[in-house]
């Protein structure tokens, strides 16, 4: 009995160990989203739960643009298992680099601003706070609803400083059909449409304890 509980207990590091001794493949980005070759959303499953990723999910929980336009979803109805949310709006403005068909999107305060192609931090924090989002000793897994916030997301990083090999588009949540979906919008006893927050581990910015530059 002791030594079937002494395995079990193990097997968790044995799992984590066995991550390490399996590196990824380089991230092969393809298509007008540079949604990754290799970890996307159809084979995300074989990439969960490793010790030498983070998992991150760009979109806001409520997004201004009316992405039911094109056949998505404003909300985060959903996410896959083991995903963090840490909303791209946040990080630069997106005025004028989404399709026009769905509007704008937030049009507060971000980390970063544009200037002539370049990222420039509107914050002495901001490469710091992106650093501890996407942990540059690790690799990177992005997703969003359609995969447009994620490439976008990928871009910025790579601009800053990451390895462009170790930092992957997974793609769209809309497209994703695994086992690991957390539903977070549900239908109530009333029939009213309800969105389950609670269960998103959410990364919000608090732009007024911010340093500007």
């Amino acid at each position: 009995m002791k030594k079937t509980k002494i395995a079990f207990l193990l097997l968790p590091i044995l799992l984590l160990s066995s991550c390490a001794n399996n590196p990824l493949p380089k991230a092969a980005p393809e298509g007008l989203f540079g949604i990754d070759a290799n970890i996307n959303h159809e084979t995300i499953d074989k990439y969960l739960d490793r010790s030498d990723c983070v998992y991150r999910d760009v979109r806001l929980l409520e997004d201004p643009a009316d992405y039911e336009a094109i056949g998505g979803d404003r909300f985060l109805s959903g996410f896959v298992r083991g995903f963090e949310v840490a909303p791209l709006p946040y990080f630069i403005p997106l005025a004028g680099m989404l399709p026009p068909q769905i509007g704008e999107s937030y049009t507060g305060p971000t980390l970063f601003k544009i200037v002539n192609d370049q990222y420039i931090a509107n914050y002495k924090e901001s490469l710091d706070i992106l650093k501890y989002l996407f942990p540059q000793d690790k690799n990177v897994l992005l997703m969003c609803g359609g995969a447009g916030y994620a490439g976008m997301t990928r871009d910025l990083l790579i601009a800053l400083g990451w390895n462009e090999d170790t930092v992957y588009n997974v793609g769209g949540y809309w497209y994703y059909e695994g086992v690991n979906k957390v539903e977070v919008k549900r239908v109530d006893e009333n029939d009213n449409v309800v969105y389950d927050f609670y269960k998103v581990a959410y990364h919000d910015i608090d732009f007024s304890s911010l340093n500007a530059v």
